[in-house]
């Protein structure tokens, strides 16, 4: 009894070992591979992950900084020439009658302009057709002047009505610009012709040759010529200015004064007009006011970049970082420093109103600008856009920050470069645990294999036990 007591305990504790290590043939392999080589991969993989977010969280900075500076260079832009501060403004006392725009070689002055009649085209009607646009007309040729320039226009008796000569007129493949169409009145159709082109050298004649029929009723040889009437004689606008008669075969003029193109709306013969051409200082003051809102951007992005949040004890992406304090420093320096071997009394931008408060920001003094500007405007184009000028400088020190080989640029690079590292590691380390899985998965079949093994023979070792205790027991 005793020796049966002792072999069912061997039993249940020997089937209750193999058993509570949950191996054997029922071994989950893979789930304990997955789970190794996941454990095996965590540091590392979190060790490259980290490092990317690094470089990534570098390279949009890096693209911040870059962005802030070259915005802050295209506002440069208007201030680094002198032409773009001898730009001219005109103002028209009526510019119901003209207008006016400059263009280079414009100077300041007052000029005297009297518009005594605006260019016009020529516009001719024929005669009365009564038969409509179904008017048979013949056949012939039909050459078109207009100007020095002609076309011709075939006309063939089996297309021969008055709306196929306005067609044909119409459709000519080089017509200079005679527009052809027809009129209905209480005597019938009229063809009227109307040219594109304004000025007293631009009218229409028509010449008929090899008619038939009523084709010859379209020539027209000029005024006087009974076959047409003239609704709008062609001629050339007249302009008079300060005392010099000017004439122009079109409403738009840019030959009468240099650099000035006067646009003419309206005849009022017998007024005298004033035109006043000044430089344009209130493009110069908005080019001076948009450039001092894009440093103070720049600088808030510079600010950002290299900034520091004691709460959370977290720093921006370019804390501390030398590229941006050169940067930020060199950009500071040229828009503060004075330019020397200047004449006059604006030798800096605090001269001219553009003042730096306590936060680093500047603001820009409207009053003391336009006082500058009215003062000694040249003076003041020679202190951005003279050789040693504020926007010449700034200029030269964003292109070489920026240039291809500069250290924003190289930065960038290195950056790529780290960040193919990264990926490189990132595929090596997915080789490696490759290797690692297959590795362990080798190891626990074989593990699995022994397990089901052992699992066999306590199995069998357990009936062997149960056959002696029933013996033993006299069962």
């Amino acid at each position: 009894m005793a020796v049966s007591t002792a072999s069912s305990a061997t039993n249940s504790t020997g089937a209750g070992l193999i058993q509570s290590l949950g191996i054997g043939s029922g071994l989950d392999v893979q789930s304990l591979v997955t789970q190794l080589v996941a454990a095996d991969r965590a540091p590392l993989e979190a060790r490259l992950t980290r490092q990317a977010s690094s470089i990534a969280t570098s390279l949009s900075a890096m693209g911040s900084l870059k962005g802030a500076i070259s915005t802050f260079q295209s506002a440069l832009s208007p201030l680094t020439t002198v032409s773009q501060f001898q730009v001219m403004a005109t103002s028209s006392a009526d510019e119901t009658v003209f207008t006016a725009t400059t263009s280079s070689g414009a100077v300041a002055g007052n000029y005297g302009v009297e518009v005594r009649q605006l260019a016009q085209p020529e516009q001719l009607i024929s005669t009365a057709f009564a038969g409509g646009a179904t008017t048979p007309m013949g056949s012939g040729n039909l050459q078109v002047s207009l100007g020095s320039a002609s076309f011709s226009v075939a006309v063939a008796a089996d297309k021969a009505t008055l709306a196929d000569v306005r067609d044909g007129i119409n459709a000519a493949a080089n017509n200079p610009g005679v527009k052809a169409t027809l009129v209905y009145g209480i005597h019938g159709a009229q063809l009227v012709l109307t040219s594109v082109s304004t000025g007293a050298g631009n009218g229409i004649t028509l010449a008929v040759s090899n008619a038939a029929g009523s084709l010859a009723q379209l020539s027209y040889t000029g005024a006087g010529d009974t076959h047409y009437s003239e609704a709008q004689q062609p001629q050339d606008a007249i302009v008079v200015i300060s005392g010099v008669e000017h004439h122009s075969a079109g409403n738009v003029v840019s030959d009468a004064i240099d650099g000035v193109t006067l646009n003419l709306h309206a005849a009022k013969l017998g007024t005298t007009l004033n035109l006043a051409v000044s430089n344009d200082q209130n493009a110069v003051m908005a080019n001076v006011s948009k450039l001092v809102e894009a440093y103070n951007s720049m600088q808030g992005q510079f600010k950002s970049l290299g900034s520091y949040n004691a709460a959370t004890k977290t720093g921006g992406p370019l804390l501390g970082d030398w590229l941006l304090g050169s940067a930020q420093f060199q950009l500071n320096r040229g828009m503060t420093e004075q330019v020397s071997g200047l004449a006059g009394s604006y030798a800096s931008l605090a001269a001219l109103g553009v003042t730096t408060g306590a936060d680093g920001s500047m603001s820009v003094d409207s009053t003391k600008l336009q006082a500058a500007l009215n003062s000694d405007s040249d003076s003041v184009a020679r202190l951005f856009s003279g050789p040693q000028g504020i926007a010449t400088r700034l200029d030269a020190s964003i292109t070489k920050l920026l240039e291809s080989g500069g250290a924003i640029a190289a930065r960038d690079t290195n950056l790529a470069t780290a960040q193919k590292d990264i990926s490189d590691q990132e595929t090596a380390l997915n080789a490696r645990m490759a290797v690692v899985q297959q590795r362990y998965l080798k190891q626990f079949n074989a593990l699995d294999a022994l397990m089901s093994s052992l699992q066999s023979t306590s199995n069998y070792l357990t009936q062997q036990l149960a056959s002696t205790a029933k013996i033993v027991s006299g069962g």
